[in-house]
């Protein structure tokens, strides 16, 4: 049973014994004590004050005295500061909640809950590399996963790749038409980052041609082309278009090919998730989805529930809803995205026994789910309305957004190069500094990886994920401050201290009394951790991890610099150093990895 618990339970028999009324939980309120008071948990004695008509700082103190009489052995003292009553709790809970966490190895993770969390991200299209938003969307996805499985859900990690439409077939004439068998291996060049260039090669010719039109063309009634119309007619347009119809056609030459230059992405893909640490239980492909949407949608033509316009196009009013009219296929009968996630959200729900499905993506489509949502309920699809839109903000640098299809895309392998060269120079730095040494080249090179990685998940995953943020490479890998190396180096630093004593880490026997201040406080927050871990469940945010972890790393070195450890000549206030050390590290590392975090055991 935790603090919490205790207190809650031992509070209300002492107002039952006290007043004789019998409280709620809910009416329970217990908090961290404010620094300026002693203490180390607080009970709000407002609640009971009414019942009990007398003034809240009374009914504080003597809740005290009978907590304080009754309990000695959990209570050493107590404060009534009007209504709030402050309790200090005895050195031997704190060094038995010590030793209790020392035991579970899985501690902080909750009971399974027998459950099933579907949680999709990632969703790449196949004509371009991973970017810096791809980064934000699978690093969240990736530990909104790694946080719900610890809250005891069975989590399935899933994307759905966007392998077909328009911009697929973009890629694919641009690569027809310039790309003179230009492959991966004749090339160099990873696959997505092949495509992608093909794709950027669209548009340029594309507005090239939209240029020439308006400045030389003219329309069939003998007027100049207005910008509009000439994206429409523009032959590259006209000729994407056809390779779409004839894509949905089942044309052999149009699929071979989109077949190929796909395998040539997928390849590219797996390389970068790898990388990155993130991983997937189950892939799926909208150029499989996207004719059960279709059959879907026909179904709903049927019912009633849809209507078709004049040009033969297939629409929804949702104007009942609060919203507007949405396209589901277009009126040469091609799919567009909503087609496609309505089929791919039944083909899960057969696939699975899902109780929460979870899609990882980005704010600029909250109308979209919005719209999901309410079409798979009028579908007939029970798990219409239980759908989340995990819904988090845009990431940019310090020069401004992305746009890809202007070939000034952050890419995603870039970055993580960049910041792994980057914490290669700082080490090399360190180094010369006699700060570090020993250290085999590749070995240097793998703790850059970690370090260099790790600064990039810290740094984006720390942030508020319903908020837009500014990406700064430099700030990131600073080992001082709220980053992910500060809290990888203490880390380390903690290992070393425990490679020295080796041998001398035991919980058993403590029999230690009078804690320092700094060793109290670390129990205390080794304490807080299981709640973090259900808070940043039901809030689906890592940045409560990230926090945690940082103020758990804070509170260690305070506790480092002012307290010496293998130096400590009294052997239980040393032992009870190296449990709290040994313990700090451990968490440390649990917490980081719901983040996708990777720990060097040295720095």
């Amino acid at each position: 049973m935790t603090l919490e618990n205790t207190i809650s339970q031992l509070a209300k028999e002492a107002v039952k014994s006290l007043y004789g009324i019998d409280i709620e939980d809910a009416q329970i309120q217990l908090q961290k004590t404010r620094p300026e008071f002693e203490g180390n948990i607080t009970l709000v004695a407002f609640p009971f004050v009414k019942a009990a008509r007398k003034a809240p700082a009374q009914v504080a103190a003597e809740i005290g005295e009978r907590l304080k009489t009754e309990h000695s052995e959990l209570i050493a003292a107590y404060n009534a500061v009007q209504g709030f009553l402050n309790l200090s709790i005895s050195d031997g809970f704190w060094v038995e909640q010590l030793q209790a966490i020392d035991k579970e190895d899985n501690y902080g993770k909750q009971a399974d809950r027998h459950q099933l969390m579907m949680v999709e991200y990632s969703s790449p299209n196949t004509n371009k590399p991973l970017h810096l938003g791809h980064v934000r969307n699978n690093l969240l996805g990736y530990s909104i996963a790694q946080i719900q499985e610890a809250n005891g859900w069975k989590v399935v990690k899933t994307n759905i790749v966007n392998d077909r439409g328009i911009h697929i077939c973009k890629s694919m004439l641009a690569w027809l038409k310039f790309g003179n068998g230009e492959t991966p291996e004749s090339s160099g060049k990873k696959g997505d980052h092949l495509i992608g260039d093909y794709y950027v090669r669209f548009d340029k010719e594309y507005k090239a041609q939209i240029a020439d039109l308006m400045a030389n063309g003219r329309m069939a009634n003998g007027e100049k082309y207005d910008e509009e119309t000439a994206k429409k007619e523009a032959p590259l347009m006209l000729e994407a278009q056809e390779m779409l119809r004839k894509w949905e056609a089942n044309d052999p030459e149009i699929r071979g090919l989109w077949a190929k230059m796909n395998e040539w992405v997928y390849a590219g893909f797996d390389e970068t998730y790898k990388r990155m640490g993130v991983s997937f239980d189950k892939i799926y492909y909208e150029s499989n989805t996207y004719l059960e949407g279709k059959s879907e949608v026909e179904k709903g033509l049927e019912s009633g529930q849809f209507y078709r316009r004049e040009d033969g196009s297939v629409w929804a009013d949702l104007t009942k809803d609060g919203l507007d009219e949405k396209l589901l296929l277009r009126s040469d009968g091609t799919s567009v995205y909503m087609t496609q996630d309505i089929g791919t959200a039944k083909l899960r729900f057969q696939d699975y026994p899902i109780d929460k499905m979870v899609y990882v993506v980005g704010n600029e489509q909250e109308y979209h789910f919005k719209v999901l949502s309410i079409l798979l309920d009028r579908l007939g699809f029970p798990f219409g309305k239980e759908l989340v839109h995990f819904s988090y903000g845009m990431v940019e640098l310090p020069n401004g957004k992305m746009k890809s299809r202007e070939g000034t895309v952050v890419d995603a392998d870039d970055l993580m190069d960049k910041m792994v060269e980057d914490a290669k120079e700082l080490a090399n730095g360190r180094m010369a500094n006699g700060e570090s040494k020993g250290f085999s080249e590749e070995e240097a090179n793998e703790i850059a990886r970690k370090v260099g990685l790790g600064a990039l998940k810290y740094f984006i995953l720390k942030v508020d994920p319903r908020k837009n943020m500014l990406f700064n490479p430099a700030e990131s890998i600073d080992f001082n401050g709220n980053t992910g190396p500060f809290i990888q180096y203490t880390y380390a630093r903690i290992k070393s201290v425990l490679r020295k004593a080796e041998g001398e880490v035991t919980g058993d026997g403590l029999q230690v009394t009078g804690l320092d201040p700094k060793e109290l406080g670390l129990i205390q927050r080794l304490g807080e951790y299981p709640q973090m871990v259900r808070t940043a469940g039901d809030e689906f945010s890592p940045a409560v991890i990230c926090n945690y972890a940082y103020s758990l790393a804070c509170d260690f070195n305070s506790f480092y610099h002012d307290l010496s450890i293998l130096n400590e000549q009294d052997e239980q206030k040393r032992a009870l150093r190296l449990l709290l050390a040994k313990n700090v590290a451990k968490v440390l590392r649990s917490a980081m990895s719901l983040l996708g975090i990777e720990m060097p055991e040295r720095m």
